[in-house]
């Protein structure tokens, strides 16, 4: 079976041990750890195997937001398979960021606005990105363009990611989201997919940071993870 089939089936299945359940840890774990989450990857496992939390020796308390963070990005992944070969919508973002921020902290933020752009500017790596009032329209036309491609490949994906993290339409988890994306569209595109790793956090900011003058930077850490991916598919001998 190919990937996309492969993940479906065995989601379908509740299939333990595969790479569904191997891809669920592991882009949770690190995408969330990116963004400043403490919980290790063997907590991430406890929590999606067991539904429970263990708290590691020595480490502090636990931040109740980094837990519910984590299931919620399981559910993301699973909504990202249900509508994986749909072209990418509006719609679509905003359901990524109302079901990951869903019963946070920042939920609870009148001007947060869970599965709505932002409402207040907001920086990234000291960059200013679109103001609140420019997001709807910079987000089309970014559809547009990338949706009107006649073909796609992982060059594509990785300048609308650029460009995604540039507008950062969202007051809070623009990059999981736009990480989400880039799988999607690589599953929909029959693209080896790939996990930013947190362990290379420093390089993939260096690369969205200088990616209009040098893309080389992100293009190479985004196929530095996909050769990895690309190993877990053949211990699992599945094709792309």
């Amino acid at each position: 079976m190919k990937l996309l089939e492969t993940l479906q089936e065995e989601k379908s299945s509740n299939l333990k041990g595969g790479i569904y359940h191997k891809t669920q840890i592991r882009l949770t774990y690190n995408t969330n750890r990116i963004e400043g989450s403490k919980l290790s990857e063997e907590q991430t496992r406890y929590i999606y195997e067991t539904n429970t939390l263990f708290t590691e020796k020595g480490t502090t308390a636990t931040n109740i937001d980094d837990i519910i963070e984590t299931v919620n990005h399981f559910q993301c992944f699973d909504y990202m398979l249900k509508i994986v070969n749909e072209p990418l919508s509006e719609k679509h973002i905003k359901k990524f960021h109302k079901i990951l921020k869903l019963n946070t902290s920042d939920s609870k933020k009148e001007w947060f606005r869970v599965g709505t752009y932002k409402s207040k500017p907001n920086v990234v790596g000291g960059i200013e990105t679109s103001k609140p009032n420019e997001v709807e329209k910079h987000i089309f036309e970014l559809l547009e363009t990338y949706n009107n491609k006649n073909t796609i490949e992982i060059n594509d994906i990785i300048d609308f990611h650029y460009e995604f993290e540039t507008i950062h339409p969202f007051q809070d988890g623009n990059g999981r989201v736009g990480r989400l994306i880039m799988f999607k569209e690589c599953l929909k595109n029959n693209i080896v997919p790939f996990i930013i790793e947190d362990e290379f956090k420093f390089f993939y900011y260096r690369g969205l940071t200088e990616y209009p003058k040098i893309k080389d930077y992100l293009v190479d850490t985004c196929l530095s993870a996909q050769d990895n991916y690309t190993e877990l598919m053949k211990y699992f001998e599945i094709e792309k």
